[in-house]
């Protein structure tokens, strides 16, 4: 199957240039037999392959050098397929030393060709090299309209300090889900927000329309700084676990059902209601406890202001949670030395392979609606005043 595709794939570069011709009118783009035999490990154990040759005559004209024949499906020197890629990051999260990966997998996978330790440590080199590239990429032809934020603390082969990932998680013009940016903070402080917001304008990002994150987050102050503009919604899941954290065990049940009441309300009317109920129900013995949701209810509405279809998305930072859910479990009894640099790039390799996974958002057309400037009331879509006013005239 493989060496089929392989073949497939060399056919149709060779078709595609099949009219370019040199001045004695012969192809430019031939076959040229077959590379040397090599085992490529995939998840299926060791498989010979001889991969088909391409001689490409043509000359790129802004380099002055010949051009490549690239495959997409074995790229040249690869001893191992994607597939198997994937697994390394979490095995190596997980502990497993780089010269442990060939014996390890061998037993499952029939040889460990291609895992050698020093195999993985070019791999994982070129793992941070990747995630140095990512945060360095232009932003300025996709656009955001949402975004998470989180700051995410490992301990991830560490020897003394733990990584805190600040991660931003987007959606983009047509309601797919994207990462933007991961980078080694300190602490979550407003000045590492602040470097990671500016660097994203700096490359071309426009402001989302809102962001959505935990209150704590230092990344507030950073925003209203670089992207003034920008609407905030407090992740509920944060604040119903504050919440929660200040009342006695007791009261726990019945709070947590209280606070469901509010962000699962119908409408910002019926959610101030609930939060109105909830203030007279625990204002006079925990009023603490209160504060936090009455201080903060702009913020902690604002998702209302949006589709109906969106603010199951908007209402917590889930997208980054589940993400890094895996990773925490992970890294909870990894032990071993490693760097900084390491710990982010190993976290990139992970979220990278999640995201080709994540779903759109719901009712993706509504995004590019908000990006726009419409107006939703109470999930719905306000008509124009203009039109408003025309339908009333002729009723």
């Amino acid at each position: 199957m493989l060496a089929a595709a392989l073949w497939a794939e060399v056919s149709a570069y060779i078709d595609a240039h099949a009219d370019e011709l040199d001045a004695a009118g012969r192809r430019l783009v031939v076959r040229n037999g077959y590379h040397q035999p090599r085992e490529v490990m995939t998840a299926a154990g060791a498989v010979p392959v001889r991969a088909p040759r391409v001689n490409d005559q043509r000359i790129d004209e802004a380099t002055g050098e010949r051009k490549r024949f690239c495959s997409a499906i074995l790229p040249a020197w690869s001893r191992k397929s994607p597939r198997v890629a994937e697994v390394l990051p979490p095995l190596y999260l997980h502990g497993l030393s780089t010269s442990d990966f060939a014996p390890a997998l061998e037993q499952f996978l029939g040889s460990g060709a291609g895992l050698s330790a020093s195999a993985i440590t070019r791999l994982t080199a070129q793992w941070q090299e990747d995630a140095a590239a990512f945060n360095r990429r232009s932003l300025a032809k996709t656009d955001y309209v949402y975004c998470w934020v989180d700051g995410i603390h490992l301990k991830v082969r560490l020897e003394q300090d733990k990584v805190c990932l600040l991660v931003m998680i987007g959606v983009r013009a047509d309601g797919r889900k994207e990462l933007i940016a991961l980078a080694d903070g300190f602490r979550e402080s407003t000045e590492s927000w602040a470097d990671l917001l500016r660097s994203c304008k700096r490359r071309g990002m426009t402001a989302p329309v809102l962001a959505v994150g935990h209150g704590a987050l230092g990344f507030w102050a950073a925003l209203r700084e670089v992207f003034p503009e920008t609407r905030e919604q407090r992740c509920w899941f944060h604040v119903q676990a504050n919440v929660l954290n200040a009342l006695p065990k007791s009261a726990q049940p019945g709070a947590k059902a209280a606070l469901a009441e509010i962000f699962n309300a119908e409408d910002r009317r019926h959610a101030l209601d609930a939060v109105k109920t909830f203030a007279a129900d625990y204002g006079a013995k925990w009023p603490k406890a209160v504060a936090k949701i009455t201080d903060n209810i702009e913020v902690l509405l604002e998702f209302y202001s949006y589709p109906a279809e969106h603010w199951v998305h908007l209402r917590t930072t889930n997208p980054i949670e589940s993400t890094f859910a895996t990773v925490r479990l992970r890294q909870r009894v990894t032990k071993g030395p490693g760097s900084r640099a390491a710990g982010v790039a190993m976290a990139f390799k992970l979220i990278e392979s999640a995201q080709q996974r994540w779903p759109a958002v719901n009712a993706p057309h509504l995004v590019a609606l908000v990006r726009a400037g419409a107006q939703f009331h109470n999930g719905k879509l306000v008509e124009r005043p203009e039109e408003k006013e025309a339908d009333q005239q002729a009723a």
